[in-house]
């Protein structure tokens, strides 16, 4: 009988780990190659790939094994500037803008899960710049249901004024709404933060304004465009003296409602204090509530990293997750990152202006300045003199009202001398738990980990995941969750570019 338990529960736990299944890596696909990874359709994964001219999607199977290597005919000769997917469960859309004299031209073609044109590529919108332009203008985000898709340019050529033009399309990309209009821009240093798209189709984003080179904000407003209206409404946010941090946004669509979080200061040049974040209601743009929770001395000491001390445990920790709750309630997920170079470390302030666009001045071009940081053609960023490193990471439960439930802490230590590509984490939510995936040195092998958290906070180290080969380096802050418990990660194996699935 004992026999019989200890077989049947050997078996449990073995079909309850996850599975890792690998793509043959290909010639043409090198650590050089801009990818995007599509997502899952009628049981197949797309991915699309980009070797300079060369523009294709690559289909594989379940046991991602390649079953089609699609050349894309209709997209221009020359180097794409930028590329955007909006993927459903039997087709895609992919959003593409190029340069063809002094004109960028913003594209779209409707194609299904084998890669043929549904529709031939139409044209959404055109630019005249009268020069080589190699930065990205247009800006493509969709509503969490995908019934809305907007498209959107900033042009900052008056610098008092910028001027948004926003094409807003339905599922089926008919347009619904285009406008073009103005924003004032009072401070030399005024910046946009991230952009939403709400499934009720407004557009949402905060302008702020950052003091003495960009190191903190004092002046905050909220601005929305209502789908109807041919303005953007900027609403004041009073922060009572508050020295806010980078500023992350989340739509809580069940609740009509928008959140913000930011970690704030009670001095200028101080030590991060805690979480700050505001509840907005979206529909008649006012402030529900605001909340500032102070980090106990107890999350302080479990947070800090090797060489920190509890009081600034938290000066390198940066916002990376929002995860809304059907009941209104909210995780808070972030990360310890920083860099050295030469031996000299970055200060959280050099930090944010190397890792987001918004937190430095420069020329929108005019347009929209999502470039760098966001785009997967710049995630090679090589270089030999820096040390990228990521730790520990910090998640927070709240609940509706904004109250904090429960706090937990994954420990890791992480850093590469080459780029920041093997570092940091990927989530992936199965619904009764959600996982953390990072690769962590184990007896000097590189080890993918998987750790989890329960909707009580309690944290679990999982087994090693099976099929964990040698010489395939994960990318995994580069992977993406494509089904309920199915997420595709990015390789690299002996130089070679190739994917994994992992399957819970």
């Amino acid at each position: 009988m004992t026999l019989i338990l200890l077989v049947f529960t050997a078996s449990l736990v073995k079909a309850q780990a996850p599975r890792i299944l690998y793509s043959e890596p290909e010639k043409e696909d090198s650590r050089r190659t801009n990818f995007e990874i599509i997502g899952k359709m009628n049981g197949n994964f797309l991915v699309y790939k980009s070797n300079r001219n060369d523009d294709a999607i690559c289909i594989y199977d379940n046991d991602m094994k390649l079953k089609n290597r699609v050349k894309l005919d209709f997209t221009p000769d020359q180097q794409l500037i930028n590329v955007d997917f909006v993927a459903y469960p039997d087709f895609f859309y992919m959003i593409y803008e190029f340069q063809r004299k002094g004109v960028v031209h913003c594209m779209a073609a409707k194609l299904d899960g084998n890669v043929n044109k549904i529709t031939d590529p139409i044209e959404l919108d055109t630019t005249q710049v009268g020069f080589a332009a190699n930065n990205k203008i247009y800006t493509t985000i969709n509503s969490d249901d995908k019934q809305s898709i907007m498209v959107f340019k900033i042009n900052s050529r008056n610098r008092d004024n910028f001027v948004f033009t926003t094409l807003l399309y339905n599922k089926d990309l008919l347009l619904q709404h285009k406008n073009r209009m103005g924003i004032a821009m009072e401070e030399r240093n005024d910046f946009f933060t991230d952009f939403l798209l709400t499934n009720d189709g407004e557009l949402v984003f905060g302008k702020f304004l950052r003091q003495n080179n960009n190191e903190y904000i004092t002046k905050l407003s909220m601005v929305l465009k209502y789908p109807d209206s041919s303005d953007l409404s900027v609403t004041n946010v009073e922060l009572d003296g508050k020295i806010l941090d980078e500023i992350k946004l989340k739509a809580d669509n069940t609740n009509k409602r928008i959140l913000l979080n930011a970690f704030y200061y009670k001095q200028k040049r101080g030590n991060i204090e805690g979480l700050y974040s505001l509840l907005w209601n979206k529909i008649d743009n006012k402030k529900i509530r605001e909340i500032s929770s102070l980090f106990s001395e107890d999350l302080r000491a479990n947070a800090k990293g090797q060489d920190a001390s509890a009081r600034n445990a938290f000066n390198d920790f940066f916002i990376k997750n929002i995860i809304i709750r059907k009941d209104g309630g909210y995780l808070i997920v972030s990360e310890s990152e920083y860099n050295t170079s030469r031996g000299n470390a970055f200060n959280r302030w050099d930090y944010l202006g190397y890792g987001n666009p918004w937190m430095s001045p420069m020329d929108y071009y005019n347009y929209s300045p999502y470039g760098y940081w966001n785009s997967p053609w710049n995630r090679w960023n090589n270089n030999m003199n820096t040390r990228y490193n990521a730790e520990n990471i910090m998640i927070l439960s709240y609940n509706k009202d904004g109250s904090i439930d429960w706090s937990s802490v994954i420990p890791k230590t992480q850093y590469d001398d080459e780029s920041d590509n093997m570092i940091s984490f990927q989530v992936v939510n199965t619904g009764a738990d959600i996982h953390f995936l990072f690769n962590m040195s184990e007896k000097r092998t590189i080890m993918l980990n998987d750790q989890s958290i329960a909707s009580d906070g309690k944290v679990t180290r999982n087994p090693t995941l099976k099929n964990l080969d040698k010489g395939y380096e994960f990318m995994t802050r580069s992977g993406k969750q494509v089904s309920g418990k199915q997420v595709i990660v990015p390789c690299l194996y002996r130089n070679y570019l190739c994917f994994a699935k992992i399957e819970y």
